[in-house]
């Protein structure tokens, strides 16, 4: 039966028990007394969710505190036990399957390295099939406890109704690749076990968000800087992150020609590809048959050798001009969203780390706007390379919020609000 809102009963005790997990799950352990003014719910309201989420086995006692005058009160907490997920990173240079529990513990991983041309679709769905068999079996995954799989991948994610989560990935040359099904008709799984496809740089900043360095954040920015760049915007409007193409930014016109196919792009000055490019066309020489990252950390040696040890001059001006190039891309952003703060991940953006972000920031605020470039911290992420998987596993964590811990149904239209509904109500400030 509807109320005059339009929400049924069934539709109120969902919200209740979305309210009750999430106050737990961010601020636990708390006692029921303690529920009532964080969640806004009546006493009785709270022990009939509570009362209800234990029985399902979702929450769990976690000790107890003394009360003014009365007796101990039971603190209780969500149960990390009750569920478990698998979090994708589709990267640059490998593809990385985590299973977490429901604290976001890691209780296995898969890692499969991928060649420059790596992203051959197959592949890819080859990585992750076997990635995922991988960690169920490593974790001792419980079946009936797995809540989804999320997966971040490069480019454009358009969710349709026919084909699930389509990628349109122009610079790994995916054309409207129907990567959810094509999951779903290898996959081992149970076909109710749903899959949650996003955005790379979404899902880093998700995760920045909830877990990392953006808590109590309203505005962020979370940039992911890897073999290339892309960035994931978070304001009040809109909450769940919006992926931003800001790698394909025009910043020199009739310039170097980005792997997308465009010339001038930021990506083709500021992503690890490019960079190790332009220093190799300098006369840099890095080790022969390296991959990426080695050859960056070789670059990176070089550039700033030990003390008593003179740089080399080629890689020392690649990485100042590089650096110049990031703070005048961040700049753009500064004055487009106002940001209180900028963080910078991916794995290029990690191992570059405090060495390079001085000259980041000194170049954004010499091409931002002054009253915005005040306000605003630039600063590192705190969750490290396995922010990416991190964040893809918080896309059925988010579900499961959303459906007032309910367990996964065969996919339907109807999930997807919940979970992006989950995803609004990030981490409290």
């Amino acid at each position: 039966m509807a109320g005059r809102s339009g929400r049924t009963v069934r539709d109120l005790r969902r919200g209740n028990r979305t309210a009750v997990l999430q106050r737990l799950y961010f601020d636990g352990p708390l006692s029921r007394f303690e529920l009532g003014p964080a969640t806004g719910l009546s006493s009785g309201s709270v022990s009939n969710v509570v009362a209800d989420l234990v029985a399902d086995g979702l929450v769990e006692e976690a000790g107890s505190v003394d009360s003014d005058g009365g007796r101990p009160r039971t603190l209780l907490r969500v149960s990390p036990h009750s569920g478990q997920m698998i979090g994708v990173d589709v990267g640059e240079t490998r593809v990385r399957v985590e299973l977490f529990d429901l604290a976001l513990t890691e209780l296995a991983r898969a890692e499969r390295p991928l060649t420059p041309q790596g992203y051959d679709v197959d592949v890819i769905v080859g990585h992750i099939r076997d990635g995922i068999a991988e960690v169920l079996t490593a974790g001792h995954a419980v079946p009936e406890r797995l809540l989804g799989v999320g997966v971040g991948v490069p480019g454009i994610v358009e969710h349709t109704q026919d084909q699930g989560a389509v990628v349109h990935g122009q610079t790994i040359g995916w054309d409207a690749v129907p990567l959810e099904r094509l999951l779903r008709s290898t996959s081992r799984l149970p076909e109710k076990v749903p899959y949650f496809i996003d955005n790379g740089a979404k899902t880093l900043g998700q995760a920045e968000m909830w877990f990392g360095a953006g808590r109590g954040a309203r505005n962020a920015v979370v940039v992911l800087f890897g073999s290339g760049v892309g960035a994931c915007l978070v304001t009040p409007e809109v909450e769940h992150g919006r992926a931003v193409e800001w790698g394909h930014l025009t910043v020199r016109v009739r310039g170097r020609r980005c792997r997308c196919g465009a010339p001038g792009c930021l990506e083709a000055y500021a992503g690890a590809e490019s960079l190790l490019a332009r220093w190799c066309e300098a006369g840099g020489r890095p080790p022969e048959g390296a991959d990426e990252e080695t050859a960056l950390t070789a670059m990176l040696a070089a550039a700033y050798p030990p003390e008593g040890t003179a740089a080399d001059p080629v890689a020392l001006g690649v990485l100042e001009e590089t650096a110049e190039y990031l703070g005048a891309g961040l700049s753009d952003l500064i004055n487009l969203f106002q940001p209180e703060r900028i963080l910078i991940g991916g794995w290029a953006g990690l191992q570059l780390g405090t060495r390079f972000l001085p000259a980041v920031r000194r170049h954004a605020t010499t091409y931002a706007l002054r009253h915005p470039a005040d306000k605003v911290a630039i600063e590192l992420g705190h969750l490290g390379p396995d922010a990416v998987t991190v964040g893809a596993a918080i896309l059925p964590l988010a579900d499961f919020f959303g459906s007032g811990g309910r367990r996964p149904e065969p996919v339907g239209e109807d999930r997807l609000p919940a979970w992006r509904a989950a995803l609004e109500e990030r981490a409290p400030r």
